[in-house]
């Protein structure tokens, strides 16, 4: 008897448990959505952060697990912070979805038609934006599985002060024609049209569907060709893009790639998307006379972006990485302050905070607009890791020996100014002819940077440096009459004979830099026939030259002048003065008269040109 009661309570409660499951199934299916109406208005409140108000929400079928419904008249207003008017308008909609899906958490529209929509989208000049939830972290691309979409009398304008972008568009989507969307607008300044095609979703469900996409403009063009995996499925897509502009500046105003301004560019590539990762191949352009080809990916990571990529040029000038207003502005410097051997190329890297990355670089040849550059060909490694850059694996051929080493530009915590550390390294290929006032000079190279200080630029660093800089040429040849001069022999550098050689030796100059100025210690001209020394200070970043010169021949001489020269103006423009004293008539006799006596000053011996050199490019 017990266990005929027991299962008579099973099959009582079974019943009563699929009753109560029917009666529901049946209540959701027969759901009066219009009812939530004001849950709608208070959680989507709670999600802009500002009053939402709906007109009307009303179930158009009548019985289904896939109900339809009608919304009209919302309004969601524009942030305080935005500007006037609305966010959003939107007269009326339907949308079709699954309530049992929506019992799960997931609201998935299938059907979607909406009429008389107009959407503001505005980000401010710290990338703040009027679409994102407050205090949630920006999301990534989308995709959508809808099966239709419809779209009528809808207009979308965007305005983007960070980058200088604003744009309104018509937007339109029907069954038949698929999906349009024009309009025009301006991109820093450049008017340009914008226009995105695409064939009806209806018809590509499970396809991969295709689409075009352009920026037209005088100044800016980029148009792509591709495919989405999935209709809309931004998030997995092929593309193939083109562009030009007049600066390259402009185009990273529509990719956001943290690009600098240039000389007019195109480029074309393939790329690919896989949320989180974009992969760029087949990426070949020019930059005014420069051209490039490579390959790069960028991923997201832990809200990061990690770029890795190898860019090769056959033929790069470096004047093209500066547009005509920055050249014009280089130019004006060195007509007021003359021209500068350390360039003045800005390094500040404080808004790079997000992204990772490593470039390999190789260029073919090396060339400039202002006549033979004095680099030949360059290849490394460009990395930057929290806002520390670093250029290793350098080799850069001259045409008389190959520099290597590395610099890094150090910004991480925040620092206002960066702190740049040079340490390179300059090897003599061979004996090499040099070009020179006088005659020809030869000799293997060797030099040797090591200075580290803060700047917003390559020459303000400098300018702030410690550190030293060594130079030495060995085993070469000089005409002999500069090496008589050299040596304080006036009678031999007028009496020497055009193509009259003597051995160099050695030339041998260390800098010791202290915030900037640079002690001589030493510098030493050593000939076959005489030996030049000289004491003061290179200073940066002007390059001024306050360097008192001796010189003594290495055996008597016929005419030697007492007395000392300056080497002053600039590493570019050099200037020896000799004071008035030493070239007066008086100290000329005064000359001839210990010529004559023979008693002259001392000879000078060889310098230990090994010893020195160690010393100066340790």
């Amino acid at each position: 008897m017990r266990g005929f009661f027991a299962k008579r309570w099973v099959r009582v409660t079974g019943i009563v448990v699929a009753v109560v499951l029917a009666v529901a199934l049946v209540t959701l299916a027969a759901f009066p959505w219009g009812s939530l109406k004001g849950v709608i208005e208070r959680q989507l409140t709670a999600r802009f952060g500002r009053p939402v108000t709906i007109g009307g929400i009303e179930r158009v079928d009548a019985f289904g697990f896939n109900p339809t419904i009608r919304i009209t008249d919302v309004r969601i207003p524009q942030a305080d912070w935005a500007g006037k008017g609305d966010f959003v308008r939107l007269r009326e909609a339907e949308a079709t979805f699954s309530s049992l899906a929506l019992l799960k958490g997931a609201f998935g529209p299938r059907d979607v038609k909406a009429s008389g929509l107009h959407l503001v989208l505005v980000r401010d000049r710290n990338g703040r934006t009027n679409w994102e939830r407050p205090g949630k972290p920006k999301g990534g691309g989308s995709s959508t599985d809808l099966d239709g979409l419809t779209i009528s009398d809808s207009v979308v304008e965007y305005r983007d002060d960070k980058q200088d972008r604003f744009v309104t568009a018509r937007f339109v989507s029907d069954p038949v024609h698929g999906i349009r969307a024009n309009g025009s607008g301006t991109i820093r300044g450049a008017a340009v049209r914008i226009a995105v095609t695409g064939p009806s979703i209806e018809r590509f469900q499970g396809k991969p569907w295709p689409f075009t996409a352009s920026i037209e403009g005088e100044k800016l063009s980029v148009s792509a060709k591709g495919q989405m995996d999935r209709p809309l499925d931004t998030d997995a897509m092929d593309l193939d893009v083109t562009a030009r502009a007049t600066d390259l500046k402009l185009i990273d105003a529509v990719i956001e790639a943290g690009l600098f301004r240039t000389q007019p560019v195109s480029f074309s590539a393939h790329v690919r998307h896989d949320q989180p990762k974009w992969t760029v191949t087949q990426l070949k352009g020019v930059v005014g006379r420069s051209d490039f080809a490579g390959h790069v990916t960028v991923d997201k990571q832990a809200g990061r972006s990690k770029v890795d990529g190898e860019i090769v040029s056959r033929q790069f000038d470096f004047g093209d990485l500066a547009s005509d207003e920055g050249k014009a502005q280089g130019a004006a410097l060195e007509r007021r302050i003359g021209p500068r051997l350390v360039p003045n190329t800005r390094i500040d890297i404080g808004k790079i905070d997000t992204t990772d990355a490593r470039m390999a670089f190789r260029i073919g040849r090396i060339v400039s607009g202002k006549g033979a550059s004095p680099i030949l060909s360059a290849k490394g490694v460009l990395a930057i890791d929290r806002q520390l850059l670093t250029l290793n694996q350098l080799v850069a051929r001259l045409p008389h020996g190959v520099v290597t080493g590395q610099v890094t530009v150090d910004q991480r915590g925040d620092r206002k100014t960066p702190t740049v550390a040079i340490d390179l390294r300059l090897r003599g290929i061979g004996v090499q002819a040099v070009e020179a006032r006088g005659g020809n000079f030869s000799g293997n190279l060797s030099a040797r940077v090591r200075l580290k200080g803060p700047g917003e630029t390559i020459r303000a660093a400098v300018g702030n440096a410690n550190g030293t800089v060594g130079f030495v040429a060995r085993d070469g040849e000089l005409p002999q009459g500069i090496a008589a001069a050299l040596g304080f022999d006036a009678a031999r550098a007028l009496l020497a004979k055009d193509g009259e050689r003597a051995g160099l030796r050695c030339v041998v100059l260390k800098l010791d830099v202290t915030g900037g100025r640079g002690r001589v210690d030493p510098m030493i001209v050593d000939t076959t026939a005489s030996q030049l020394r000289g004491q003061g200070s290179v200073v940066f970043p002007g390059e001024t030259l306050d360097i008192r010169l001796t010189g003594a021949p290495k055996q008597h001489a016929l005419l030697q002048l007492p007395g000392s020269a300056y080497l002053t103006g600039t590493i570019e423009q050099p200037a020896v003065t000799i004071p008035p004293e030493t070239k007066s008539v008086g100290n000329i006799f005064k000359a001839i008269g210990r010529a004559i006596s023979g008693k002259q000053g001392p000879v000078a011996g060889d310098a230990d040109c090994a010893g020195l050199a160690a010393r100066v490019l340790r």
